[in-house]
């Protein structure tokens, strides 16, 4: 499965992206986190990330997506948003993305998503 991540925030901030792969009882299996992207207001994240999943278990996890944010060095990481598609995903939109990913036999999907105030 394939996909992007860009976002719009209403101020330039030094952000990454934290990707937790859940299994169904919402368990850790893995997770990974983007490289910092500085001073951008409209952050795009172009990498890749495997998570090792069994096809038959594509159904079964969930994978959230924080968006994380430090307003300058002193200040602590807040999360300024997430979104979760696959078994718990946060709307229908979601949901349906899920869907598309698995059935794209390897090819990207790409779709823009409405982050969840943390």
């Amino acid at each position: 499965m394939w996909g992007s991540l860009t976002f719009s925030l209403p101020f330039p901030s030094d952000t990454y992206v934290k990707l937790t792969m859940l299994d169904s009882k919402g368990k850790e299996m893995s997770k990974c986190k983007t490289s910092v992207c500085r001073g951008q207001p409209n952050p795009t994240y172009k990498e890749t990330f495997v998570f090792q999943v069994a096809l038959f278990q594509l159904s079964e996890v969930t994978l959230q997506v924080s968006v994380y944010s430090r307003r300058s060095s002193m200040k602590r990481r807040e999360r300024v948003g997430w979104v979760a598609l696959g078994l718990n995903s946060t709307t229908e939109e979601q949901e349906e993305h899920w869907t598309q990913m698995k059935e794209s036999e390897g090819q990207q999907v790409c779709q823009w998503h409405t982050l969840l105030n943390s």
